[in-house]
């Protein structure tokens, strides 16, 4: 598991800009494409358009087994799929071995995990574009999805989960944040709105019974998080704004780490058995989601 974690995570790294490195973008792109296609995965392209050129999404759907009768195995939960995504962008001047190499690491692995697990509704993995640049990506899909009149079980998002530091006073919160947060950056945070609460409870049941060593600490917003801005800085906040539930994973980022968005954002400076830990706890509430409520 850490082997292909690590594979992941050094074919993933390095600057993946709309404008600086559009080939590097699209690498990254075609390598989602490829790793979920050698799963046995079904492989579709959003594409959406922003400041005059096109971008895609790439979605990968994992299916219920079919039953006796050659039907879905349950053909209503397989209309209402579980989402968990990770963005492929980075920002200008970083490789984002953190930001989000980690992430789009553990969501292949949480694919790969549950490809050999029965699951009994539609799974749908997505790699957003632009994500950078305002949510573009998931904004435009999760448009897509409130158009169609589409529902889902909700969205685990994946957003820097592979930075750690056991010192004390390492990690920080933004202003405003009402609950007591440990000050060594060494746990899993799970951000949620309220109403993802249903969600925030089935990750940190997981991480307690899959990941024992896994540290969380749990937030839940009011709305759409507008009284705690940094609350809304990843694809989770897109899902929230066409009124779907969603969570963000994160190890908080800036609030821990100093390489966030800098050069130094480097997989020699992940902890790769905490990205274990979170790999197993996501997949462990991925299962558990995915059953028929």
């Amino acid at each position: 598991m850490s082997d292909r974690l690590l594979e992941h995570i050094h074919s993933l790294t390095g600057e993946r800009h709309p404008v600086s490195t559009p080939t590097a973008l699209r690498q990254a792109e075609d390598y989602l494409t490829t790793q979920f296609r050698h799963l046995g995965l079904q492989v579709s392209h959003h594409a959406f358009d922003a400041h005059g050129s096109t971008y895609r999404n790439v979605v990968a759907s994992l299916h219920p087994a079919p039953a006796k009768s050659g039907t879905a195995a349950n053909g209503s939960q397989d209309a209402v799929p579980l989402i968990i995504a990770a963005h492929y962008d980075t920002v200008l001047g970083s490789p984002g071995a953190d930001d989000n190499a980690s992430g789009l690491a553990v969501m292949l692995e949480v694919a790969r995990t549950l490809v050999e697990t029965p699951v009994g509704r539609s799974v749908r993995f997505i790699g957003f574009c632009l994500e950078e640049d305002n949510l573009l990506g998931s904004l435009a899909y999760a448009s897509a999805l409130r158009a169609a009149g589409q529902e889902i079980r909700g969205a685990l998002v994946l957003e820097c989960v592979g930075y750690t530091n056991s010192a004390e006073g390492s990690q920080l919160m933004p202003p405003g944040v009402p609950i007591s947060v440990p000050s060594v950056g060494d746990f899993l945070g799970i951000l949620g709105n309220t109403a993802s609460a249903e969600l925030v409870t089935s990750v940190e049941h997981a991480a307690r019974h899959s990941s024992s060593d896994l540290k969380t600490v749990s937030l839940l917003v009011p709305g759409q998080g507008e009284l705690l801005p940094d609350s809304r800085r990843s694809d989770h906040a897109a899902f929230w704004y066409y009124g779907y539930p969603a969570v963000m994973l994160t190890d908080t980022a800036n609030f821990r780490n100093p390489h966030y968005h800098q050069p130094s954002d480097t997989a020699e400076t992940l902890d790769l058995s905490f990205i274990e830990r979170v790999l197993r706890a996501v997949a462990a509430a991925a299962i558990d989601l995915s059953r028929p409520k």
